[in-house]
């Protein structure tokens, strides 16, 4: 799988909000280096898991959308006499 890249800005506002949690949460401090291991590590952890579930909701729209397209054709049939 490709790894995910985030927009430097993205990766920063996320860096400090795991540096925030670990401050609120677990009452400890981290940096900006730790914090930035621990969302590289979590998102190729995780990145394989949100990408399938990712596909399969698509899927299932994509599969609502297909059903709710065919019962509109089938309403446009004419009444063969």
């Amino acid at each position: 799988m490709i790894p995910i890249k985030l927009p430097k800005e993205q990766k920063q506002e996320i860096v400090e909000s795991v540096k925030e949690y670990f401050e609120m949460e677990r009452s400890e401090s981290i940096g900006d280096i730790a914090a930035e291991q621990l969302l590289d590590f979590m998102l190729k952890e995780l990145a394989p898991y949100v990408y399938n579930k990712a596909i399969e909701d698509a899927r299932q729209a994509v599969e609502q959308k297909l059903a709710s397209i065919e019962e509109e054709l089938y309403s446009l049939k004419k009444p063969l006499r």
